[in-house]
């Protein structure tokens, strides 16, 4: 039976666009949402957007009442014309009039007007001056900053190693590559401990001044090209880096009419780093002094409050019911994106007759520890180490990485997998990517059909690697290959590139590819040679190939399940102003929403571990 309130043309597909009205707020709602005739109610939602930022908005709000209280003590008081005016003065910094700024704001971060001037410049201009903040920046601070974003830098390979390992070495590593500096790649695939460096076979952007471990930064600028770094202790010794200069990039020229507003911009970064440094000062000292219970953070506090108080602070009271209301109004789009989403699966799940159970959570976490290394000496997945290092890298409770990241994957899998088959033909694939030869390469991606030609013209009349670095370095749009003078990592087959594929794999070493046109690109290649495969019988990786081609298959089947579950739902956001009827065409255009309940997918086709990027719901504000 259909509920009685409806959004936006009675179930009609609605989007919102100029003309349509602004939707109600959600505070004054009963019912956000109606997914299938099923309701999804305010104080539904509401629960869950507390579950996910309670704490976060309350430690928001104690602040804003200790500003205030900061403001009255003093006689300071900020007014909606000193808040218009700074706003003004933010859009300036961007040359955009403030119209056109709060129009960015709303597309980008999903902020009405309202709310930026309360959350977010209200609060700076308060602490400005019930703080007296007076940040200076220094020409040598400017110096500094320019030096590290304009001035010389190196690029270098590198690998991380524990000091302490056997078989080989550190040592044993190093001697290795000084004496065959062309291994460097391939021991860094084999034994750096960051996964992503390895990858890269040690492949790093450019090392900067003043950015990073003054040691490396040391090393890196005493090399001479093609030179090896000795052993470097880092993180106080528990890690060394072994370094390759690969070419030292010279300082980027700003010309005396450009130098003025380049040094302007760098000014406004210090200051406002600075500026965030002394606020946490003064708020750390406020704090000292305020008296506060936060029932959420204490609960065992709860006795020392009103009923219904979620905090005291100097006295003063806020509810659960002003925090419940407070997350509504910051995070309910995005949290009611994912719950709209929780509610499908849940409908198809019953509708099927299946069901997630803790086996099925359990497994999937043991199967996300396994794929991303956690390994006990056992060869067990080691759960409890992953558990907590996901957890704590994304903020979130174990509770809400299960239920939000981990239980939509297990879902989904459970409506689709009967459906994922492995032949064998996907296994000689499968084979021929991973371990198969592979073609070395230098690229240049450029976004212009002209300049590429021109470009190309250059490389052909000059038909040196050296050269072509350099081209890579002037003209790429790319960021990791005009960082890296064009080195990319080796192009194999079926990589999901068949124009790119073609033409690699029919270049020689020294050859200048074609103009390669993918999409909106044009990419040049100079062919370096070819790698040696590594494995040359299929059966000793067969059980591991099966296992990655299985996974791929099964993101991609799980991507088209969701898909047709949004296309088949019908969906009345009244929170969005927006109505889905359900349609009849197979394939959608459009993406879910960020921050929407589904599974952690990975970018290279394999299905990601569960992560706890999903359980936040919602670009931060």
């Amino acid at each position: 039976m259909a509920p009685q309130q409806r959004g936006p043309g009675d179930g009609a597909p609605v989007v919102r666009g100029a003309g349509a009205k602004t939707p109600p707020s959600v505070t004054t709602l009963s019912v956000v949402a109606v997914v299938n005739s099923e309701q999804i109610t305010k104080a539904e939602l509401g629960r869950e957007c507390l579950r996910r930022y309670g704490p976060e908005v309350l430690d928001n709000l104690l602040n804003k009442h200790l500003l205030a209280d900061a403001c009255a003590a003093r006689g300071i008081t900020i007014t909606e014309q000193d808040v218009t005016e700074e706003i003004d003065r933010i859009a300036s910094k961007f040359g955009l009039p403030r119209d056109r700024w709060m129009a960015l704001l709303r597309e980008e971060r999903n902020f009405t007007e309202a709310q930026y001037r309360r959350e977010v410049v209200w609060p700076m201009l308060a602490l400005r001056k019930a703080s007296a903040l007076d940040v200076k920046v220094s020409q040598e601070e400017v110096k500094t900053a320019f030096e590290s974003e304009y001035g010389p830098k190196v690029r270098c390979r590198l690998i991380i190693l524990d000091p302490a390992r056997k078989k080989p070495t550190a040592q044993e590593i190093l001697a290795t590559i000084k004496a065959d500096p062309k291994q460097f790649g391939k021991m860094a695939q084999l034994h750096c401990e960051d996964p992503s460096v390895g990858a890269a076979s040690g492949v790093i952007p450019p090392i900067a001044l003043h950015t990073g471990d003054p040691a490396i930064e040391d090393a890196a600028f005493s090399l001479q090209k093609g030179q090896i770094s000795k052993l470097i202790p880092v993180a106080a010794g528990k890690k060394v880096v072994i370094l390759k200069c690969e070419d030292h990039i010279p300082e980027q020229y700003v010309g005396p009419k450009d130098l003025p507003a380049v040094q302007e911009k760098l000014k406004d970064r210090i200051r406002d780093n600075k500026t965030r440094y002394a606020a946490a000062q003064f708020f750390a000292k406020v704090h000292e002094v305020a008296k506060i219970i936060n029932v959420v953070a204490e609960p065992a506090r709860k006795k020392e409050v009103p009923a219904g108080a979620a905090a005291v602070v100097n006295g003063k009271q806020i509810t659960f019911q002003q925090l419940t209301d407070e997350c509504l109004i910051r995070f309910g789009g995005d949290v009611l994106d994912g719950e709209i989403n929780r509610r499908l699966f849940t409908q198809e799940l019953a509708k099927r007759k299946l069901a997630v159970g803790e086996q099925d959570i359990q497994a999937e976490i043991a199967r996300a520890a396994d794929s991303n290394g956690y390994i006990k000496s056992d060869r067990t997945p080691d759960v409890e180490r992953w558990i907590k290092d996901v957890t704590t890298q994304d903020g979130v409770t174990a509770e809400l990485y299960r239920s939000d990241a981990v239980w939509p994957s297990v879902a989904l899998k459970k409506l689709c997998e009967s459906r994922v088959k492995v032949t064998e033909a996907d296994l000689q694939k499968g084979f021929e990517s991973n371990y198969g030869e592979r073609v070395r390469v230098l690229a240049i991606v450029l976004s212009d059909q002209r300049q590429a030609q021109r470009v190309w013209d250059m490389a052909r009349n000059n038909a040196t690697d050296t050269y072509f670095s350099q081209l890579a370095q002037q003209y790429s749009v790319e960021p990791s290959s005009r960082a890296n003078g064009g080195e990319v990592p080796p192009i194999c087959k079926h990589s999901g590139s068949p124009e790119i594929e073609k033409e690699a794999f029919a270049l020689k070493e020294g050859e200048l590819s074609g103009i390669i046109a993918v999409e909106d690109q044009f990419i040049l290649l100079r062919c370096l040679g070819r790698t040696v495969p590594v494995q040359q019988d299929i059966s000793a990786v067969q059980s591991e190939l099966h296992r990655d081609i299985h996974e791929k298959k099964l993101r991609n089947e799980m991507n088209r399940e969701f898909e047709r579950l949004h296309e088949s739902a019908q969906i009345d956001n009244f929170l969005a102003g927006t109505s889905q009827a359900p349609k009849a065409a197979k394939g959608r255009s459009g993406s879910p929403a960020i921050g929407s309940v589904r599974p952690a997918l990975g970018p290279n086709g394999g299905v990601a571990p569960a992560s706890a990027t999903a359980p936040r719901g919602s670009v931060k504000r």
